[in-house]
């Protein structure tokens, strides 16, 4: 199966019809007919049914071209990656964290890295579940992650970097907006968002708050459903600090409790890289010197 061949099955499946297809893509009919039937038979099924008005995609074959869609886009990002890391990077450094927010001063660690150590190339990766298996994996370089959950995997080097609180999260609008400090007995009577994947420490302060019976709670699936569920006035939520993405769209009020989290970056064990030291340093600079900034 070639690249081409791809290109022209997914054409194919838009347009539906053999000549407006070739004509998309600058290919006499013959050829494209028979790029299409060689990748039918080296795939062993019929991608589509012909017929006198043109093409219809068989069950299989609407699958099958479902895949090669996704399949063609990984490819033009990694080629798109690739085409920009040769033409100005000698070295890369992947960084994965959960959500962009998640280290707030990534942005200007890249910018004084680049500064510092030119020819070396940042890659920040999201991906909001299993970052650390993919990190354990060695699919990337750096991850943001919890202290909690790096207990016990071997293989790895963990840099403290820093102490995120817990937050009311509310509409600027809601009373609780005006408070500097928010207590248990402040949410008596209203409906609390909890669950979609809470880290432990949170997940112990929502079950001491419903469990005190003056709290009512509505489930929600995952952080961005939480925050859409506050936005229409459903209820309020906690969520760690290092969430805020300091856009002022809610009210971030601290909340009175005992539980943290401490965020850490993990590295390889065998990374001794120095240019990955160098980013580390930057990186956790950025924080010890931010003293006053809400995490």
């Amino acid at each position: 199966m070639t690249t081409k061949q791809i290109d022209y099955c997914i054409e194919l499946a838009h347009t539906l019809n053999f000549s407006r297809a070739a004509d998309n893509l600058f290919v006499s009919q013959p050829t494209f007919s028979y790029q299409i039937r060689l990748l039918e038979e080296e795939i062993g099924f019929e991608i589509f049914e012909r017929s006198g008005k043109g093409a219809a995609l068989t069950p299989a074959g609407a699958q099958f071209v479902s895949f090669l869609t996704g399949m063609r886009q990984d490819l033009k990002r990694a080629i798109e990656q690739g085409q920009n890391f040769s033409a100005k990077y000698r070295d890369s450094i992947s960084i994965c964290m959960m959500v962009r927010q998640a280290l707030y001063f990534l942005p200007e660690a890249m910018r004084l890295f680049e500064e510092s150590v030119p020819g070396v190339q940042i890659l920040p990766l999201f991906q909001y579940e299993n970052s650390m298996e993919s990190f354990l994996q060695n699919e990337t370089d750096i991850v943001f992650t919890l202290q909690e959950q790096t207990k016990q995997v071997a293989g790895i080097k963990v840099h403290d970097l820093f102490e995120s609180r817990i937050y009311l999260i509310a509409n600027k609008d809601d009373p609780l907006a005006e408070k500097n400090l928010v207590r248990e007995e402040d949410l008596y009577g209203r409906t609390l968002m909890v669950g979609g994947g809470s880290p432990q420490a949170l997940r112990t302060v929502q079950h001491r708050l419903i469990g005190s019976g003056k709290i009512d709670y509505f489930n929600s699936a995952d952080h961005d459903t939480t925050l859409t569920n506050v936005a229409a006035g459903r209820g309020i939520c906690l969520a760690p600090g290092f969430l805020n993405d300091h856009s002022g769209q809610f009210a971030w009020i601290p909340f009175d409790c005992r539980e943290s989290f401490s965020c850490v970056l993990c590295t390889h064990k065998e990374d001794q890289r120095d240019s990955l030291k160098a980013f580390l340093a930057i990186l956790k600079k950025l924080y010890s010197d931010a003293v006053a900034f809400p995490l």
